[in-house]
């Protein structure tokens, strides 16, 4: 998959897809029913449109964290959905000023050249979230390309959206979420440097940050990690802990994942944990034996749940 941060001067076999527009947070069962019809529209190839950062981070800086995948989870997912194009725009005063006409005859046309638009029933665009589906398809119209507006889905008794699965995240319904979003919910990033301390402990762990991000419940996880970058690439399974680590003071939350059977250096590398089942909430022992016997515990609840994946 290619990945484009601009919408001008693109090379001539960048432009000329059919494109799913939207933020596609979570790409959940939803946004995949978008990219299908997308993907079916006409023969093409097979782009997103979105946008970095959320524009709601942009209008609201100072919000908290509710994004469930950072640029680089979306992107391995929409990897994972074979889309050829993936056309990331920045959005900033340039972009959030633009009209409803201007963007789609500058982006759109000018820019991406794009055959097909599809998009979901609910989609707003342009100045002031001004442009909607029928406004968009309109302006397809008159501007050369085909617009196929996708029917929000759902369980038959609710939509699959991003607020709900962050209520199941929330709460720790693991299966729930997984359900909404058609994979298991993950965290991508660099392998950073932490205090070292589960190596000492006989758990060594590959730490990720989670800024931005809306978070889980905190605890501990049985959790499937796939390296995809470095010499120890591959698929593994494992146990985590999310959370701020209250036995050794109050820290900045992170992911700390050890992999079962495992012994490597992965500092610089990049990972995707997969959530996989809540096992319990963080907690303080009284003293590193207790901890360990507890982390020893939990390797065998994960060991048990992940046997059969």
């Amino acid at each position: 998959m290619r990945i484009h941060h601009d919408w001008t001067a693109l090379p001539p076999d960048a432009r000329g897809a059919s494109i799913a527009m939207g933020n596609f947070d979570g790409v959940h069962l939803g946004h995949r029913s978008v990219i299908d019809l997308a993907r079916n529209a006409c023969a093409a190839p097979l782009g997103v449109l979105t946008f970095e950062p959320h524009p709601r981070e942009y209008f609201q800086p100072d919000a908290p964290p509710f994004r469930l995948m950072n640029a680089e989870s979306r992107a391995n997912r929409l990897a994972r959905l074979q889309v050829e194009q993936l056309y990331e725009l920045p959005f900033d005063a340039v972009l959030a000023g633009l009209s409803p006409e201007e963007f789609a005859r500058q982006v759109l046309s000018q820019g991406l050249g794009v055959r097909h638009v599809t998009v979901g029933a609910d989609f707003c665009f342009g100045r002031k979230r001004s442009g909607d589906v029928r406004v968009l398809t309109r302006l397809g119209h008159e501007l050369g390309f085909d617009v196929t507006v996708a029917p929000l889905i759902g369980d038959g008794q609710n939509e699959y959206s991003s607020t709900a699965i962050r209520t199941a995240l929330t709460e720790g319904r693991m299966r729930d979420a997984e359900r909404m979003l058609g994979h298991w919910h993950r965290i991508d990033g660099e392998v950073i440097h932490g205090e070292k301390r589960g190596r000492e402990l006989g758990y060594p762990t590959a730490n990720m940050a989670v800024d931005g991000l809306h978070l889980p419940k905190l605890g501990v996880y049985a959790v499937l990690v796939d390296v995809l970058t470095g010499p120890e690439q591959g698929s593994y399974k494992g146990v985590a802990s999310l959370g701020v680590r209250p036995m050794f003071g109050r820290n900045q939350p992170n992911l700390e994942s050890f992999i079962f059977d495992f012994d490597a250096s992965l500092y610089g590398e990049h990972l995707s944990v997969a959530l996989v089942e809540y096992l319990r909430p963080e907690q303080k022992f009284d003293g590193l034996p207790a901890l360990i016997a507890q982390m020893d515990r939990d390797s065998a609840r994960a060991r048990e749940i992940l046997s059969s994946r």
